[in-house]
């Protein structure tokens, strides 16, 4: 996630909370806390927080009683980068909303570091997908041309890519947002597994691996660190570690999901193996700097 869209999240993060502990800030307010213009705040009330129940009386902001719940911080900064893409919002309703506010956004979604992929044409299989998770029922869909049967569990942006967690024939796995088709909400519903939830949580799920593409990373020692305090990559696996580089495992669905980790991490990883997608990020680079 890039730094201006991190401030951008923090900020609407901070300004719900406001909302949600009942609150009542006005643009002038906002403005000075935030370092920004009263015209901002605007901006941020009227569209990127349009689809919250706020109103203004007396030139200050409120929240309606029925948005409210217990959030906490965390749940409200993920709430708030999820709003952060501009083409999904626009369509969904108040009361979806507000649904998803009330104890039901951990349970929903989890997000996972950096970015968001563009999903404008998804819209309404994403919402479809909420709505199944929040109420237990079972989906069907094609998947890599097959026919799926799923109990969908959790929304997960693992670094910018949008999946599904599942259950297909009592099995976890992760099916990518963009490849499902042919999205069905069926009227079976099913008890939710909370040790199959757990696994989910602590990102312990077997990647769907049809096309699994098994990638080897070399960390250099400034972000050593940080990788092994934060499980960054999907089932990650230490193969070598040493105070100035540790090498690590993965496995992918397709290749940009890789590709954005890395991107975002240079010049401090370089994928060791397979070596064409060490040329694929290479060749990607050298066009931006011609471009520049």
């Amino acid at each position: 996630m890039s730094v201006s869209h991190d401030k951008y999240a923090t900020r609407l993060a901070l300004i719900i909370r406001k909302l949600h502990n009942q609150e009542r800030p006005s643009d002038d307010e906002l403005a000075e806390e935030f370092n920004i213009s009263p015209r901002t705040i605007r901006r941020d009330m009227n569209e990127r927080l349009s689809f919250l129940p706020i109103k203004k009386e007396n030139g200050r902001y409120m929240l309606e009683g029925y948005a409210l719940g217990n959030l906490s911080f965390d749940d409200l900064k993920n709430f708030a980068a999820i709003s952060g893409i501009k083409s999904l919002y626009p369509t969904l309703s108040n009361e979806f909303i507000s649904d998803l506010l009330n104890m039901k956004i951990n349970h929903t979604y989890q997000i996972n570091a950096f970015g968001f992929e563009k999903i404008n044409d998804r819209t309404k299989e994403f919402q479809k997908l909420n709505v199944a998770i929040l109420h237990n029922q079972t989906l069907t869909f094609k998947y890599n041309g097959k026919p799926r049967s799923v109990k969908p569990y959790k929304l997960i942006n693992n670094n910018g890519i949008w999946y599904l967690a599942g259950d297909e024939d009592a099995k976890i796995k992760m099916y990518t947002l963009q490849k499902v088709q042919d999205l069905c909400i069926l009227d079976k519903t099913f008890k939710v597994d909370k040790k199959t939830l757990e696994k989910i949580d602590k990102n312990e799920a077997n990647w769907f691996s049809e096309e699994t593409i098994e990638v080897i990373l070399e960390i250099d020692k400034p972000l050593i660190e940080y990788y092994l305090r934060r499980d960054i990559l999907p089932n990650q696996t230490i193969l070598k570690q040493s105070e100035e580089k540790l090498t690590l495992m993965t496995k992918v669905t397709y290749e940009n999901e890789i590709l954005n980790i890395v991107k975002h991490a240079l010049p401090h990883v370089k994928i060791s193996s397979p070596t064409y997608l060490q040329e694929k990020l290479e060749d990607i680079l050298q066009t931006y700097l011609k471009r520049s």
